[in-house]
């Protein structure tokens, strides 16, 4: 299957926190979108990686994914180094995707930023004809190389390049972070485990106010925000999007 827009996240729930409402809004325009997680996120203080895996599977559902892929990398101690970047440029010819949708460069999480790094030359390297791997029949894949990589923004604060506005879809992203009980506030939640820094209220309503800032910032009610390391460039003045305020 091919993808038009991939979201590739270190974490079950990265890509619902920041990037969901473009996978949504891209969905919504016929577009085939799908997410390939890196690992199971075993080592988050709250939950187990089965919880975790019933919970991203929810989320899918939620985000009317075509696809969900996890590559079971070792959480924490994963690297960037060539036997991790063939697991992922295997998944990445597989899904032939046009736009990937990457962790950050830089952030909080150690995490983080080492996956934004590993993907983002993953998908240079996955266009390169002499790099070679096979699917999962041992058939050899094609090379092939996304149009673009944008980094979706975490927990540290960057300026956009740009934003886009997800405001139809603010309350399917909401329950999709939703759908991880374990990890965000929930009374539902009954396990008797330690409060962590995700796990708050608050952190909820600071996910919810950066995307109304980022809406703010093009005069809409809510948007996320992406950094891109390649220039972008549009053929009309139409493709700017600018509400009146």
């Amino acid at each position: 299957m091919q993808l038009d827009v991939l979201g590739i996240s270190v974490h079950p729930d990265d890509v619902e926190l920041f990037a969901s409402g473009v996978l949504m809004m891209e969905k919504l325009k016929g577009k085939r979108t799908g997410v390939v997680d890196l690992t199971r996120g075993e080592l988050g203080t709250r939950g187990t990686p089965e919880l975790r895996a019933v919970e991203s599977a929810h989320a899918a559902s939620i985000l009317d994914l075509d696809v969900r892929e996890n590559l079971g990398m070792a959480d924490g101690f994963f690297k960037n180094d060539e036997a991790h970047q063939r697991l992922l440029i295997r998944a990445i010819r597989k899904y032939r995707p046009e736009v990937v949708l990457a962790n950050a460069l830089e952030d909080r999480h150690p995490d983080h930023g080492r996956a934004g790094k590993l993907i983002a030359e993953s998908c240079f390297l996955s266009g390169l004809r002499k790099v070679e791997t096979v699917d999962a029949d041992g058939r050899p894949q094609e090379h092939w190389r996304p149009k673009y990589v944008f980094h979706y923004i975490q927990d540290r604060y960057y300026t956009p390049s740009f934003v886009y506005d997800i405001s139809p879809v603010i309350e399917r992203k909401i329950e999709a972070i939703k759908a991880y009980s374990s990890q965000f506030f929930s009374t539902e939640y009954g396990a008797d485990e330690p409060q962590t820094y995700i796990s708050t209220p608050e952190f909820l309503n600071s996910i919810v106010g950066r995307l109304q800032m980022y809406g703010k910032m093009i005069g809409v009610a809510y948007a996320e925000g992406f950094i891109t390391e390649k220039m972008i460039g549009v053929s009309s003045l139409d493709a700017f999007v600018q509400k009146d305020t």
